[in-house]
């Protein structure tokens, strides 16, 4: 396309192009590159203060904030009904016993999180059985908890590392947000490696004093632990010592759990780097050019140069333009090939009615 993109759709059909003076095209260009943000977006930048949390962050978490709770409610549900049950069974549960209570709940987390150390087994047919429902079950819930609330916590620190790792500089609030866009992945995969440090120096030093291994044991059970490899040689045997299991064994297989999506999401994000590095340096051909050319006017305009190289980077498909522009076909009320308050208007008059 032209020019004249302003005046026409990006696509074959919809409008006839019209003509426009050279100064017409110049000052087309100008908009383009300036562009104003939309209302989000104008909104992050005013309120932005460097010393409080990014207002962009509110509202994701907000809807976060709701998932966490019912993540919670799942997790109370599937603890509570699993320690009833296997307490009511705990005739049927051979091994190292301690508090029936603890013993139960504690067997409850050993067995949703695969850690299986084997001190506490089911000795019957029916256990057996509702060992294997638990476990399934435990494991549905473990990603939920992964997807959810382990993202949630990882994000609310995001910002003050970001601020402790710039701590001499002062970044405005774009450079701030455009640090948080660009290295994402990389500050979650550092705040998941520092958690996942605390949690396994925290345990090798219960395990130390409370359950009386020597430091080599204690770090070896932590390690089989948080791996769910759980041999079973070396495990908590304690009532105090299974009580603290029942929230670390959770928040160190989660955290393992989450360095390692942390990991290949970065790789992947570095694979996608390259390749829109790729995209944007290599040299225009003719055979480009045409694939560009969306509306097959022997031109390409500037929104159709960047939509062909967001499909070259992957960024979108042409099911995405498809769909959009099925979007502005129906919002184009008049079928001028462009949209304007009155066909906004029009579109909601219809909805209403």
């Amino acid at each position: 396309m032209a020019c004249d993109g302003a005046k026409r759709p990006l696509l074959s059909g919809l409008a006839d192009p019209t003509s426009q003076r050279n100064d017409e095209c110049r000052s087309y260009r100008r908009r383009f590159r300036h562009v104003k943000s939309a209302p989000v977006t104008e909104f992050v930048a005013s309120d932005f203060s460097g010393n409080g949390p990014i207002p962009r962050y509110e509202s994701i978490f907000g809807g976060l904030h709701q998932s966490l709770k019912q993540v919670a409610v799942f997790l109370a549900v599937y603890l509570g009904l699993g320690t009833v049950c296997f307490y009511a069974v705990r005739d049927d549960i051979k091994g190292k016993k301690s508090n029936p209570i603890v013993d139960s709940l504690y067997f409850c987390i050993v067995t949703m999180t695969t850690v299986g150390y084997g001190d506490l087994v089911p000795d019957s047919a029916p256990v057996k059985l509702l060992a294997c429902v638990f476990v399934f079950t435990g494991m549905l819930l473990i990603g939920l908890i992964l997807s959810k609330a382990a993202d949630y916590l990882v994000e609310k620190q995001e910002i003050l590392l970001i601020k402790a790792l710039h701590i001499h500089q002062k970044l405005d609030s774009a450079a701030f947000l455009k640090e948080i866009e660009t290295n994402k992945v990389k500050y979650k995969s550092y705040l998941a490696i520092i958690i996942l440090s605390v949690l396994m120096l925290v345990g090798t030093i219960f395990l130390s004093m409370v359950e009386d291994l020597d430091i080599i044991d204690a770090f070896y059970c932590v390690c089989s632990t948080i791996t769910t490899l759980g041999y079973g040689d070396k495990s908590f045997s304690t009532g105090y010592g299974r009580m603290f299991a029942v929230f670390w064994i959770l928040t160190g297989t989660i955290g393992l759990g989450l360095l390692f999506l942390y990991i290949a999401e970065l790789f992947t994000e570095n694979r996608q780097r390259a390749l829109a590095n790729w995209v944007l340096t290599r040299r225009m051909t003719n055979l480009d050019l045409e694939a560009a050319d969306m509306d097959d006017d022997g031109v390409v305009g500037a929104a159709e140069f960047v939509i062909y190289k967001l499909k070259e980077m992957g960024k979108i498909s042409q099911e995405d333009i498809a769909v959009v522009m099925k979007e502005f076909e129906d919002l184009d009320a008049d079928e001028s090939g462009t949209l304007t308050a009155s066909d906004i208007m029009a579109q909601t008059t219809q909805t209403h009615s």
